[in-house]
């Protein structure tokens, strides 16, 4: 009977959850006729830029696709999920879409047909964007060529590919909000938040996730690791791994307009993120970034996990290191200026995550090419030369040598990725 209550009540509160999401809640008014955006020069440009600042055509773009067409394949814990036709195409496109139903998606995360949509579109970060810039990127995409290509169907395991539970995932996770700029602090700082809140949509990586891919606004810009593809974006917040916080404000500045600080290299997803956002953000709007960043509360120390590693690990990760790794990074793991990072005290190498360092000698590590940095070094991959237990043993010795005191690194670590 116990069963049976229990059960019963799940589904009263999963119904309800249901109803309360179907009715329009805190919804724009699309129904209403509303003039047509005056598209001028000025607010196209300003479209434009918004574009690049949320990175919109990383997801709405195939490989060799035309520019915000749609159906790339968006990879999730659940299955997969299709990106939108953002072109003027009537058919397959936002050609029949009003302002106030783009922005209805981006403050709601709901269709121009009323549909619930999933949030790999980072509609929980973007509820916060104004309707001012909502109108600008709508004027903008409806400026572009437009394109008839249907988006693929979502591949997507029951129950997730169900509106019903996406509305209960709404109902515990999702509230539609605005930006309120706090009086306290300086315009640059809101001005920062609001861009790495909102657009930037920071939180989607740097945030970590439950079971169902909600992040854990306890946890904000915390570190998360990216699901399936398994990169791990670091804490902006903990000292240990990539907060800003202490950093000249002009090297936090350079690294998101360049990719490379003399404190630190970005590589993976965050690499893309530079190439295709944000270098081309104004000195302005970086700056008000990386002041919002540097300021975030920052979290304490954790205490190094111990993975023990003997004697002939060592040695033999040793040898590694001077066949594959010395010849740039150096003897001692200090690195060349302007080229090879250190390895030496570097953050990178030291968090207790190693899932980036596997990603990096096992397919590679590359910096994004930049106006400010456009031919960087790289790192090859290693895939085809080192196995799993030769990574895990060289990875075991830098982290634990020229002072760096992390955990050793295992051999299933290595094959978790």
């Amino acid at each position: 009977m116990k069963k049976i209550a229990l059960g019963l009540c799940v589904f009263v509160l999963a119904l309800a959850a249901l109803v309360w999401q179907l009715n329009i809640r805190d919804e724009p008014d699309v129904s209403a006729t509303a003039p047509a955006l005056n598209a001028t020069p000025d607010l196209l440009a300003r479209g434009a830029y918004l574009a690049r600042a949320g990175n919109c055509a990383a997801c709405h773009t195939t490989r060799g696709g035309t520019p915000y067409a749609g159906g790339r394949g968006i990879d999730t814990p659940f299955g997969t999920v299709y990106s939108s036709n953002l072109t003027p195409d009537v058919h397959t496109g936002i050609g029949s879409w009003s302002a106030a139903e783009f922005w209805r998606a981006l403050h709601n995360g709901r269709s121009k047909d009323g549909r619930l949509l999933y949030p790999a579109f980072p509609y929980p970060s973007y509820t916060t964007v104004t309707r001012a810039d909502s109108d600008a990127l709508y004027a903008y995409l409806r400026s572009r060529p437009a394109t008839a290509q249907p988006a693929p169907p979502h591949a997507l395991r029951w129950p997730f590919n169900q509106q019903a539970a996406l509305a209960v995932w709404r109902a515990l996770y999702f509230s539609p909000s605005s930006f309120q700029p706090e009086a306290a602090q300086s315009a640059e700082w809101n001005r920062g938040a609001y861009l790495v809140r909102g657009l930037g949509h920071c939180g989607a990586c740097h945030t970590a996730r439950n079971a169902l891919g909600a992040t854990d606004t306890r946890l904000d810009l915390a570190g998360g690791l990216i699901p399936v593809q398994n990169w791990y974006a670091p804490s902006l917040t903990a000292p240990q791994e990539a907060s800003l916080h202490g950093w000249p404000l002009q090297d936090a500045v350079r690294l998101l307009q360049t990719g490379v600080a003399p404190q630190g290299t970005v590589l993976g997803p965050m690499a893309e993120v530079v190439q295709q956002s944000t270098q081309y953000l104004t000195p302005p709007d970086l700056t008000a970034m990386a002041t919002y960043l540097q300021a975030l509360p920052q979290t304490p120390a954790q205490p190094v996990r111990a993975v023990p590693t003997t004697a002939g690990d060592v040695q033999r990760g040793a040898k590694l290191y001077d066949r594959h790794c010395a010849q740039c990074h150096g003897a001692q793991g200090q690195g060349v200026a302007g080229a090879y990072p250190p390895l030496a005290g570097n953050r990178a190498v030291t968090m207790d995550s190693t899932a980036n360092l596997v990603h990096a000698v096992r397919n590679g590590g590359f910096a994004p090419a930049t106006a400010g940095n456009p031919r960087p070094f790289g790192m090859p991959p290693f895939v085809l030369v080192l196995n799993d237990a030769d990574i895990a043993a060289v990875l075991s010795f830098i982290r634990t040598s020229w002072g760096n005191h992390a955990a050793g690194v295992t051999e299933l670590e290595v094959a978790r990725p």
